[in-house]
């Protein structure tokens, strides 16, 4: 009885989490399941105390990017980086959806998928509506290459941190065994979502005019990304957390941008969407509640079955599986619940890799699937622009099946 509670009440807080009733935010719904819980006395204070205390270096590397991404939008650079691209699209549409999804790679690779689906998103929105092309294709450009490039590099989304926890391979280990299937994944997402928009990637891009440059500050702002950049993944390869240097960057970033512009530190910390981590804190919570009410023990028992199995039936059968999953209740808590179960049962290779590359492009299928997605949609709707989620996912049916399967080929 106690376990079906936990289950009702945790499941309950990740749906409501999804759909957003009354539009209250997500860490609102998350956090009172997570409350809820301790106050039914189905968990205890220690454990969730203990759960939360588990993503200190999740938090930390989730301020740091949202510092440095907001130092990039006050700086300008995102509509920098979007005005390039209509420049250089010279007239045609495909070439515009080109230099998009080229600049949503690197903006994931550096500042994660949230950055791509939230920051640059509303700036590639302005762009091609000066460029008075159908805003579509791009726009879905950026949510899926948010998801498509987030394994490239440890950095970019902070699902990597969730299943791998201390695990986390060093930058070269990484780059050994997951750089081919990023590189798959960015080129088969590209290729096919190009392919079923090209009837809305006919009508001429309208002429750009010549590129503004950056100002001083945003100059400022890009050599203070550069820097934090590079110190993340100097941490990365020498196998450091990526907490503290992630944010121990990101404030370095600060003091630079602030001898051009002493406002912008402010303004950023201000604009950041700090209700990201009562949010990751709450759904630590529900996945121990979670967990302790049978989870744990399941997700173990698939993970020594899928250890007894070939290793292509383990690999695809693990990730499609989580990939499923995290659209139907996020790929947070799905990762979180994951790589519990695979560090439990000692899985530190293949499989996890597998399962890593699931959680990460199996969000692509819905709007539902990742954080950053979700957060996405509401800066389409703030911006006056909407994709449906039936039409996200008729693109999403096409794109994110091919896409895992072809990654997960070439996956080592």
């Amino acid at each position: 009885m106690e376990a079906a509670l936990i289950w009702t009440i945790s499941l309950a807080s990740i749906v409501l989490m999804l759909v957003r009733p009354g539009g209250f935010a997500e860490y609102i719904w998350a956090g009172s399941g997570a409350l809820l819980l301790v106050a039914l006395r189905l968990i205890s204070p220690a454990t969730a105390l203990g759960a939360m205390r588990e993503g200190v270096d999740v938090y930390l590397f989730l301020s740091g990017m949202m510092i440095l991404a907001e130092l990039a939008r006050e700086g300008g650079v995102f509509g920098w980086v979007a005005e390039i691209a209509v420049s250089r699209a010279r007239g045609s549409a495909g070439r515009l959806f080109f230099w998009i999804y080229a600049s949503g790679v690197v903006v994931t690779a550096l500042l994660s998928n949230d950055a791509t689906a939230v920051v640059l998103t509303p700036a590639v929105l302005a762009a091609v509506r000066r460029a008075d092309v159908e805003s579509r294709p791009h726009l879905l450009a950026c949510a899926l290459v948010a998801n498509a490039a987030s394994f490239l590099l440890p950095i970019s989304n902070p699902a990597n941190l969730v299943v791998f926890a201390s695990h986390l391979p060093p930058l070269g280990a990484w780059l050994g065994v997951l750089l081919l299937p990023s590189l798959v994944s960015i080129v088969v997402t590209f290729v096919v979502l190009r392919l079923i928009s090209s009837r809305r990637l006919t009508r001429p891009v309208a002429s750009a005019g010549e590129v503004r440059g950056l100002t001083r500050a945003g100059r400022f702002a890009l050599a203070g990304i550069a820097f934090a950049a590079a110190a993340m993944l100097a941490a990365s390869g020498l196998g450091i957390p990526l907490g503290w240097p992630t944010l121990g960057a990101a404030l370095a970033a600060m003091a630079l941008v602030a001898f051009q512009d002493r406002s912008a530190p402010l303004t950023a910390i201000r604009h950041a969407a700090w209700s990201v981590l009562p949010l990751v804190a709450s759904l630590f919570v529900l996945v121990a509640a979670l967990n302790q009410a049978g989870m744990l023990h399941a997700a173990q028992a698939a993970m020594a079955w899928l250890g007894h199995q070939p290793r292509q039936t383990a690999k695809f059968a693990g990730a499609f599986a989580v990939a499923l999953l995290s659209n139907g209740m996020n790929n947070l808590p799905v990762g979180l619940a994951a790589g519990s179960a695979l560090r439990q049962a000692h899985h530190t290779g293949m499989l996890a890799r597998a399962v890593l590359v699931g959680v990460d492009l199996g969000p692509n299928l819905s709007v539902t699937g990742s954080l950053a997605t979700i957060l996405w949609l509401i800066a389409l709707r703030r911006e006056g622009a909407e994709i449906t989620a039936s039409q996200f996912l008729k693109a999403g049916l096409v794109v994110m099946p091919a896409a895992l399967a072809l990654a997960l080929l070439v996956l080592r």
